[in-house]
């Protein structure tokens, strides 16, 4: 990357403006061990939910709420975000800037248990957007849950798709590394989808079900 495309990076990633409670799930990210998205992969989450016009949508990996936050602001006030993590103490965090957001309770509905067995609970076709961001050696079977959870028409949204720029170099053969690899691969190839990878954060993979 030359130095102006960095620098560019950086602008882009630090631009968006967040208030008091995205900062304070942020704080809330570090104790308890979580990284959080970014501001940039935020902001593009509220944009997305925005445009995408969902009314349902699934969040994989809690954490302590902030893209919880982001992907609400973009929904409808209608609209109900289902979000699955396996730490409980995760999901009392998230619940606690999800009201400081002055999101209703009923606009939420926070699932404790491993995805790979919460999701295949979930109506399929039923919902508007997925968004992964969990654990990576399980995201295979997460994207293909989403696609089955997908209405027509449906975004499908990955982070870390790019695994700190690893992805990206054939020579680099660490385990996480090799399954987003895949999964980029698979999702370009898969007839059911029309997708693009943007550089925000550390890479999101977005796909629109066809």
């Amino acid at each position: 990357m030359s130095a102006d495309k960095s620098t560019s990076w950086s602008y882009a990633e630090d631009l968006p403006a967040e208030d008091e409670v995205l900062l304070h799930a942020r704080e809330r990210s570090f104790e308890l061990g979580v990284t959080p998205v970014g501001p940039g992969v935020g902001a593009v989450l509220t944009v997305l939910a925005a445009a995408s016009k969902a009314q349902t949508a699934v969040e994989v990996g809690t954490g302590a709420g902030v893209s919880g936050v982001c992907i609400l602001r973009g929904l409808g006030p209608q609209a109900v975000l289902t979000t699955i993590d396996v730490d409980v103490e995760h999901l009392k965090a998230a619940r606690e800037a999800f009201q400081e957001a002055g999101s209703p309770a009923n606009r939420t509905r926070t699932i404790s248990g491993r995805a790979r067995d919460v999701l295949p609970r979930l109506t399929d076709g039923a919902y508007d957007l997925v968004f992964i961001d969990a654990d990576k050696p399980n995201y295979p079977g997460y994207v293909e849950q989403a696609i089955r959870l997908l209405k027509s028409g449906g975004l499908l949204i990955v982070n870390d798709a790019l695994d700190k720029d690893r992805v990206a170099n054939p020579a680099a053969r660490e385990a996480t590394t090799v399954i987003l690899r895949q999964v980029g691969r698979s999702i370009r190839d898969d007839d059911r989808l029309a997708s693009a990878m943007l550089p925000t954060g550390d890479g999101l993979l977005v796909a629109v079900k066809k």
